[in-house]
């Protein structure tokens, strides 16, 4: 079966075919003591360069403990301006869940006595 829509066409696999383990026709011919050249050593710079590290930044400190420190500070400096939204925000943030599950089961039974307190004062 062929392509209907296409035209037939002979340019593909002309010439003398060749078996899977054969050698390329234009390989050079390889003598059996010869080796490969080794590939020339690349050299870099002399210290190399860690990872996660800012070549554009100043070393300040190389430890992770200071690094540590001064990214716990960031995060102090920039909750301070968030006002009284952000506040909250971090503090539900910073709630476990069980925290979580025990306000809204407060918010539940607040809800539940409200709706049985306007149900006791409309009773007929």
């Amino acid at each position: 079966m062929g392509n209907c829509c296409g035209s037939q066409s002979n340019e593909n696999f002309q010439g003398e075919g060749r078996t899977l383990g054969a050698t390329p026709a234009n390989a050079p011919p390889q003598t059996d003591g010869a080796r490969a050249s080794a590939p020339p050593k690349i050299s870099g710079p002399k210290g190399g360069r860690t990872l996660g590290r800012n070549p554009q930044a100043p070393d300040d400190s190389s430890s992770p403990k200071a690094a540590a420190a001064r990214a716990a500070e960031e995060r102090a400096k920039a909750s301070q301006g968030k006002g009284k939204l952000g506040r909250q925000l971090d503090a539900q943030k910073s709630q476990t869940q069980s925290d979580t599950l025990a306000q809204s089961a407060r918010e539940n039974v607040a809800a539940r006595d409200a709706d049985a307190s306007a149900q006791a004062r409309n009773w007929d």
